[in-house]
């Protein structure tokens, strides 16, 4: 028997209509450093159509890639909102990786034309005689290329009233790449009807509960894991956006905060960690933010601590990758948890969220037991969940239609996730499992340490044992042989690490994550200085 409902497509286009016509008066705001420019959704919708219609003038064609270096501000929404809608495909490239790697991406997705911050024009030229994007377009400032066209002249000559097409809600919208840690980064093709069910999923009052009430301030890049999916669930709702633009360190973003009083906002543990430094020092005022989603790796727990106890301002722990468009878990504690236990929960990488199937699988490929003591890599599927790479088969990331995530964790019986390590930074010693990201979460508990990743390295007896690499707080002193000390009242005695290594940041990918690999390479070709405890 089949259902009498009618076969509605979810495409971005009806999300963008939604948004255009019944949020007309929501607000977008682009921070500039000095002033913030302001239109409302009516304007930016405007705005998209006229973009569509000069792409298709420019002869783009369903299916083509629209490429984008960008940063977050009202023309990379317009972008968002415009590409996908048309039938295109937004590919969003990431600034931060190295330009060799990200001609290597625009050229393996077949980039048709490329959109341009003007700020982001030294970077361009860097690799642009290497792509094989026919066109260039800058905004946001005078056009520095050769050959280059002009957003806003290209605008001014269309019309507005755009024609929407039909499209199917599986075809491609949007097209993200792994930040390639290992090997070549991998291509995400995102479909409007992924898109919308997670845009659903995160305006959940079990995730994030987003309305139009809210201001969005998206710190995390737009480039970054399909931006959270915070475009689309913002314009969705009729949210305001406050679109931080190039300016994501700790002053501009507080002074920020403060003229413009958003009530949610997303980054990564690195802006928050800067932003807790930088209010150490300075009169903040952050009172505005109701909730603050943090990931793409794991968030300390004395971070959010401090926060909420010097700030009031409640960070919520996620979990989730590129693949998984990215949200899959959020850490709210379950109800009836008694306040002084809050802390236990939200400690977690976050409960499984509706929609996103998980399973715990073991090197032999034994499906374990969700009893929060069997430890095995997480497995996902779902609808929003990637089921292939573009133009990369990688069967070795697939098993029987679960997507393996390579994070080792628990889960408990209520489906809070708790990661234990990525596959490749498992440290097995003496036969048994140290956690590293449990254990730079203790380090970094104590007041001296501003950050700590821990990797292992070779050991004649026990096979593996942890370096501790840390970051002191400026003007804190601190010892290895303290912070063992440290450790002993919070760890098993066989996870305390032997040796230190002290250095003024830990490297991070372009995405904001402790560069594990480039530590272990630093440490095999002794470019790490090592402090071994004493009486070791």
């Amino acid at each position: 028997m089949l259902s009498t409902m009618q076969d509605f497509p979810l495409t971005l286009a009806s999300l963008f209509r939604h948004g255009a016509t019944v949020y007309a008066d929501s607000e977008v705001v682009t921070f500039e450093g000095d002033r913030s420019r302001r239109a409302r959704y009516a304007e930016v919708a405007a705005r998209a159509e006229k973009l569509a219609a000069a792409l298709t003038r420019l002869g783009v064609r369903a299916g083509d890639r629209i490429g984008t270096l960008a940063w977050n501000t009202q023309e990379h929404l317009e972008a968002y909102l415009a590409v996908p809608a048309m039938g295109a495909v937004l590919h969003t490239l990431n600034l931060r990786l190295h330009p060799d790697q990200i001609a290597w991406i625009a050229n393996h997705a077949g980039d048709k034309l490329v959109l341009v911050d003007a700020t982001l024009q030294p970077l361009f030229e860097k690799f642009a005689d290497r792509i094989e994007a026919q066109t260039v377009i800058v905004y946001g400032g005078p056009c520095q290329l050769k050959g280059a066209l002009e957003y806003e002249k290209l605008l001014g000559a269309e019309k507005p009233g755009f024609v929407w097409p039909h499209l199917d809600e599986r075809t491609a919208a949007g097209l993200c790449y792994t930040s390639g840690t290992t090997g070549h980064p991998k291509g995400v093709v995102y479909s409007h009807r992924s898109n919308w069910l997670h845009s659903l999923m995160v305006l959940s009052g079990s995730t994030f509960a987003l309305s139009e009430h809210d201001r969005v301030l998206p710190i995390v890049p737009m480039f970054h894991a399909n931006a959270w999916g915070l475009p689309y669930a913002g314009w969705l709702a009729g949210a305001d956006f406050v679109m931080p633009g190039r300016f994501l360190q700790a002053e501009p973003l507080c002074r920020l905060i403060a003229s413009e009083r958003p009530t949610f906002s997303g980054a990564v543990p690195t802006i928050w960690n800067d932003i807790l430094h930088y209010a150490e020092e300075h009169p903040v005022d952050l009172s505005s933010l109701r909730l603050v989603v943090c990931g793409g790796s794991a968030v300390p727990r004395a971070l959010m601590e401090k926060f909420e106890e010097r700030h009031g301002l409640r960070i919520i722990q996620g979990w989730g990758m590129t693949e998984t468009s990215p949200l899959a878990a959020v850490a709210h504690p379950p109800r009836g948890t008694p306040p002084d236990q809050k802390w236990a929960w939200r400690a977690k990488s976050g409960r499984i969220v509706g929609g996103v199937d998980l399973r715990l699988v073991d090197d032999a490929g034994t499906v374990l037991p969700w009893d929060g003591k069997a430890v095995g890599e997480i497995q996902v599927r779902g609808p929003w969940v990637t089921a292939s790479y573009y133009r990369d088969p990688s069967p070795e990331k697939f098993d029987q239609g679960w997507l393996r995530t390579g994070d080792v964790a628990t889960v408990d019986a209520r489906g809070f996730i708790q990661i234990t390590d990525r596959a490749k930074d498992v440290i097995k010693s003496g036969g048994e499992w140290i956690s590293s990201v449990e254990l730079e979460n203790a380090i970094m508990a104590h007041p001296a340490v501003a950050e700590a990743a821990v990797i292992g390295i070779p050991d004649e007896r026990w096979q593996e044992r942890p370096l501790a690499c840390v970051v002191r707080r400026p003007g804190a002193q601190v010892s290895g042989d303290e912070l063992r000390a440290f450790l002993g009242e919070r760890v098993a005695c066989f996870w305390l690490p032997e040796r230190f290594a002290f250095m003024d940041a830990v490297p991070r990918t372009s995405v904001g994550k402790f560069d594990k690999k480039l530590l272990r390479a630093q440490f095999a070709d002794g470019k790490l200085a090592v402090e071994a405890c004493s009486g070791r």
